[in-house]
């Protein structure tokens, strides 16, 4: 019950402390708004670029052509080749005769040739069109895919995979360092814009440790009211996430640019993208406050 009261006494003491200091507050809170809407913007491209570069992955496919003299029995030897190897995820298997079929449905011109060729005269090959669990790794598993016996060929967009893969890592570590960095900025802005307000209160706590307060006693109001400040200083970045994006997505048709890169479907991520942002708002404005505390009056 005693933990009760002091955190009852807490709360209150923080919502008084807020509006008593209400310039220093507004300060707080204006500074935890400013580097929060960054950090949701930074959190909303992050989130789009890992998107991206998974639906990207998802569409990148080995794909291995068998020697034209390839029969049933090498047509099942291969596939248990492909079993054997950790990298692959999955594939399926297209014979010569399908892709004729498939070829001739799509173009009167292939149709008007392909018609003329049986199956021996066809220059057309078995294939194998294979999915990888991890795209790092996907030239590698090309290389052991190509070393399968009656493989004729084996191709995955060669050089421009590999640059694709290093350029979304690149960029992923970027958005991530970016996110970090802005988070760690809003914890200092806010130590010294909270170190301010504490400072106005030197005498208020020297009274408190006359009277026998205890550390925690002193330190909790301070807290609590870094995590009001956090809270209050999330709203507006919330607003502009979740209003933003709708309208950033309505305006592109989901797309950006091309229908290659396509955004993440509103609903629910701005609702996931705004709960991050409160949170981080909180934690930052609780950081904040302890650590001014810790700081500057060494409690």
């Amino acid at each position: 019950m005693k933990v009760f009261r002091m955190l009852g006494r807490s709360i209150r003491d923080a919502f008084k402390s807020v509006i008593r200091n209400f310039s220093l507050s507004l300060a707080s809170i204006s500074c935890i708004t400013i580097t929060l809407i960054i950090v949701a913007v930074a959190i909303v491209a992050t989130y789009n670029v890992q998107n991206f570069t998974k639906e990207i992955e998802r569409d990148m496919t080995i794909v291995v052509f068998l020697e034209q003299d390839a029969k049933e029995d090498d047509i099942k030897d291969v596939e248990k080749e492909l079993k054997s190897i950790s990298n692959v995820d999955k594939y399926t298997f297209q014979s010569k005769v399908e892709i004729k079929e498939k070829m001739q449905q799509e173009s009167e011109v292939f149709n008007t040739v392909l018609s003329n060729w049986d199956e021996e005269e066809s220059p057309l090959k078995d294939t194998f069109q294979v999915k990888v669990k991890e795209v790092e790794q996907i030239s590698k598993t090309a290389e052991k895919i190509e070393k399968i016996d009656k493989v004729s060929v084996v191709r995955y967009g060669e050089g421009m995979v590999d640059k694709m893969v290093k350029a979304f890592t690149s960029v992923e570590k970027v958005t991530y360092g970016i996110v970090i960095a802005l988070i760690l900025v809003t914890v200092f802005l806010i130590v010294n814009t909270i170190k301010l307000t504490i400072s106005a209160r030197r005498k208020e706590i020297g009274i408190m440790r006359l009277v026998g307060a205890s550390n925690l006693t002193i330190k909790t109001p301070f807290i609590i009211e870094g995590m009001i400040l956090g809270l209050f200083g999330s709203i507006v970045p919330v607003i502009v996430t979740t209003y933003g994006y709708l309208a950033f997505y309505k305006h592109f048709d989901g797309y950006l640019y091309s229908r290659l890169i396509q955004l993440i479907k509103p609903e629910p991520f701005i609702y996931q993208a705004s709960l991050i942002v409160i949170i981080i708002g909180i934690l930052v404005g609780m950081i904040g406050s302890a650590s001014a505390v810790k700081r500057y009056l060494k409690i």
